[in-house]
């Protein structure tokens, strides 16, 4: 079995404003030892293999998010090791208001121990720079602060949660994972985002039907620089249209535009709020106000990776 080897932090620089042609297969792991870590089909034995993991550890420390795939992680860290697991939540610009107080506010009804740490990674040239490797430099920050606190707390293992799903896009961050020693459980037990959402339902998690998320900077194509007053434009217009009862959408910053993706069974809803969402978003700085007409589909901003990845040698 051979892997594809991964770059080195050196080679993830690039000059301000260019978007490189890469292979994908540069972040990501070996796609046969993903799948085969864990045998288990079954969402019971996945569960099993899951809890077992987590024991086998001892202590863990939580790189927490409050979304739906660590929620879970730390759900069952918490069922299984009780004080020995801890969540916690970076901190920075990047992060929407609501999602860090939601990260506190399910930590507790969980039960489950929680902090958060300040984040660093809006002020790294290299990430402000939104090259394709963003994700990498944003990890590598995470993961460097919760080694301070797993080392502080006594904590064995530093756990994200990543699933099967994720190897099949591209994830830069899956580099710093491997740096860092970072350990994945629910993709090494083999789960799927339905498995994720099955078994958090039967928990009785109030995440199981939450719509997926990503930090605010995901909302910039690659190459245009990322400001922190263009990350407050782009929380306040999405807490706006959240505001409207839309749930999976991404208010994406072309600049002076924005360019709004919903589900496609919410865009009647976009056009039946249009004057009031296109008076709001403008007033908030934004000259234009787009509707994406294929919809939401998460990791947009990689379609033009994978077009200038896939173009011959040459082409403009």
């Amino acid at each position: 079995m051979v892997g594809v080897p991964l770059p080195t932090r050196a080679e993830m620089a690039f000059p301000p404003g260019s978007i490189p042609v890469f292979a994908f297969d540069e972040f990501e792991f070996d796609r046969e030892q993903d799948v085969s870590l864990n045998q288990a089909s079954t969402l019971d034995e996945k569960y099993q293999a899951l809890r077992d993991d987590l024991r086998a550890m001892g202590s863990v420390l939580v790189a927490y998010s409050a979304g739906v795939d660590s929620t879970l992680l730390l759900k069952v860290a918490s069922d299984v090791l009780e004080d020995r697991a801890l969540g916690v939540t970076g901190v920075s610009e990047s992060l929407p208001e609501e999602e860090k107080n939601e990260a506190a506010e399910l930590a507790e009804w969980m039960g489950a121990r929680h902090r958060y740490v300040d984040t660093e990674e809006i002020h790294n040239a290299e990430y402000m720079q939104n090259n394709p490797r963003r994700c990498y430099f944003c990890r590598d920050e995470l993961y460097s602060r919760l080694e301070v606190i797993a080392r502080e707390e006594g904590a064995a293992f530093i756990c994200e949660g990543s699933i099967l799903d994720d190897i099949s896009d591209f994830r830069p961050g899956m580099l710093a994972i491997r740096e860092h020693g970072v350990r994945s459980p629910l993709k090494d037990a083999g789960f799927t985002k339905a498995d994720v959402r099955a078994l958090s339902e039967r928990l009785g998690l109030p995440t199981a039907d939450k719509p997926s998320l990503a930090c605010l900077s995901s909302r910039f194509p690659y190459g245009d620089p990322i400001t922190i007053e263009a990350l407050e434009q782009v929380g306040r217009a999405e807490a706006f249209i959240r505001g409207l009862g839309l749930r999976q959408f991404r208010v994406r910053h072309h600049r002076n535009m924005a360019r709004i993706e919903t589900e496609p069974a919410d865009l009647p809803k976009v056009v039946e709020h249009h004057d009031e969402i296109a008076a709001y978003l403008k007033e908030i700085g934004y000259d234009y106000v787009t509707l994406d007409l294929e919809g939401y589909r998460t990791g947009s901003m990689n379609e033009v990776l994978k077009k200038r990845n896939a173009a011959p040698a040459g082409s403009p």
